[in-house]
C-alpha cells in the first residue's frame, strides 16, 4: 500500500475534487476495484515466514482507515492524517501529550465538548488552561513558562469569529509553542491551516467530511512524522479506532465534499441576506467580511447563528418548534439543515454565567444550512419567525 507521503508527492498537481475522488485508488492492492472495497475484519492471517507484516491485527492498521487518511492527507496539504472514532477522541489523543502542570492556551468561544474535555478531565490532571480571544495579539500576555499548546477553532461554534491563523501561529512559534486548529466548520475545502503555519489540524468528520449525518469519527492532521508515530500509538493502545465500514462512508462522503460545501455556501448566503432585515434579529454571525476572512477562507459556509430580540430559552423553544425543514437537533454539516440551540444542547456543559460572558446568551440559534431548496429553507425561517 503505497504511504500518504508518496501518495501526497504523486498527486499533488491534482485539484482539490479529484484529489477527493482518486486519491484512495493510490492505496488499493491488486483487487483493482474501482471503489474502495470494506475489509470488515478484526485480524488478518499470518504466514510467518520472515516477510514484514502490515497488516495484523484491526485496531492496529486497516487498508479503510488507510485510504480515508491518505485522501484526507492530501486535502489538507499535510504529511499525514490519524483517524479515530470520533471528533473527541481525536482532541484526547493530541491532549494525552500532556504532562501535569502544563498549560494550554484556548479560544474563547469553543465546542462545550472541548471545554468540557478540558475543564472536567484535563484539569484534573493539573492541566491549567486560560481561555481569550484572538482579535489581537493580547493573548500573547498569558503564555508562561510551562505553555505547550494553542488551541482554537476558526470559525469559531457558535459565533463563527475568523481568527488569523497566520497571525497567530507566528506568535506561538516564537515561543515553540504548538498550534492546534480545529478545521470543523470550514472543512478542507474551504480554509487549510497547515498552508497557514498550524502545527495539527482536527476536524469531527462527523460533520461536513462525511456530510450525511450517518457516521462519527474524527482525525487529526499534520506534517510531522513525530506526531504521527505518537498518535498511531495512542489509538493502538487505548482503543479509540475508526471501524472499516465507517472509514469506508466517510470515504464516500469525501468524494462530493467540494459539490455540498458550494451548495451549502450558496444557500446560506441568502439566507444571511434575509435575516438580516428580519426585525426579530438583533445580531447575526457569518464568517464573510471579517477581517482574516479573505485572507484564509475560501467560501463562509453553512453555519449561521443569530440572537432573536428580547428572547429567553422558552421563547427560543417555541420558534424551534414551528421549524418543518430545518430539524431540531445537534451536529451540524450534513446535507439536510439542522437548528439548534447552542445554551441548552452543544454548549450547556459550559456554566450559565460563563456562557453569558462568551455570548452564548439565551436567544441565541444556530443553523446549519443544509443543501435543500433554498427558497423551502427561506419560508420555514419566515413561517417559524413570524
Amino acid at each position: 500500500m503505497a504511504t500518504a507521503n508518496q501518495s501526497k508527492n504523486q498527486h499533488e498537481e491534482w485539484g482539490f475534487s479529484t484529489r477527493a475522488i482518486h486519491q484512495a485508488q493510490t492505496s488499493l492492492d491488486q483487487s483493482r476495484a474501482t471503489t474502495m472495497p470494506i475489509y470488515q475484519t478484526s485480524t488478518y492471517t499470518q504466514v510467518l515466514d520472515g516477510t514484514p507484516v502490515h497488516y495484523e491485527y484491526g485496531r492496529g492498521d486497516s487498508p479503510n482507515r488507510e485510504a480515508l487518511e491518505d485522501t484526507l492527507t492530501a486535502l489538507e496539504n499535510g504529511q499525514f492524517a490519524v483517524v479515530f472514532g470520533s471528533g473527541m477522541a481525536a482532541c484526547d489523543a493530541i491532549l494525552r501529550h500532556l504532562n501535569p502542570g502544563d498549560h494550554i492556551i484556548a479560544g474563547l468561544d469553543l465546542y462545550g465538548g472541548v471545554y468540557r474535555l478540558l475543564e472536567q478531565v484535563y484539569r484534573q490532571h493539573h492541566i491549567a488552561v486560560d481561555y481569550c480571544t484572538f482579535d489581537t495579539d493580547d493573548w500573547v500576555t498569558r503564555i508562561r513558562p510551562t505553555t505547550r499548546l494553542v488551541w482554537l477553532e476558526t470559525p469559531t461554534n457558535p459565533l463563527l469569529h475568523v481568527i488569523d491563523i497566520e497571525r497567530v501561529t507566528q506568535k506561538a512559534h516564537l515561543h515553540d509553542l504548538t498550534v492546534v486548529v480545529d478545521n470543523t466548520f470550514a472543512s478542507p475545502y474551504l480554509q487549510n491551516p497547515l498552508c497557514l503555519g498550524a502545527d495539527l489540524v482536527v476536524h469531527s468528520m462527523t460533520k461536513y467530511i462525511a456530510g450525511h449525518s450517518d457516521v462519527i469519527g474524527g482525525v487529526v492532521i499534520g506534517g510531522d512524522a513525530r506526531w504521527r508515530e505518537s498518535l498511531q500509538f495512542l489509538r493502538n493502545a487505548t482503543g479509540p479506532i475508526l471501524g472499516p465500514f465507517d472509514a469506508w462512508l466517510i470515504l464516500r462522503g469525501v468524494k462530493t465534499l467540494a459539490l455540498r460545501m458550494q451548495q451549502h455556501t450558496q444557500n446560506a448566503l441568502h439566507i444571511v441576506q434575509f435575516l438580516k432585515t428580519h426585525p426579530r434579529v438583533s445580531q447575526l454571525y457569518y464568517p464573510e467580511g471579517q477581517v482574516a476572512y479573505s485572507k484564509q477562507m475560501r467560501g463562509g459556509g453553512g453555519m449561521i447563528s443569530f440572537v432573536l430580540k428580547d428572547a429567553d430559552t422558552t421563547h427560543v423553544y417555541e420558534v424551534l418548534r414551528k421549524f418543518r425543514v430545518f430539524a431540531v437537533a445537534e451536529s451540524l454539516g450534513g446535507v439536510e439543515s439542522l437548528v439548534s440551540h447552542p445554551a441548552t444542547m452543544t454548549h450547556s456543559a459550559i456554566p450559565e454565567e460563563e456562557r453569558n460572558r462568551r455570548g452564548i446568551v439565551p436567544g441565541l440559534i444556530r443553523l446549519s444550512v443544509g443543501i435543500e431548496d433554498v427558497k423551502d429553507l427561506i419560508a420555514d425561517l419566515e413561517h417559524a419567525l413570524d
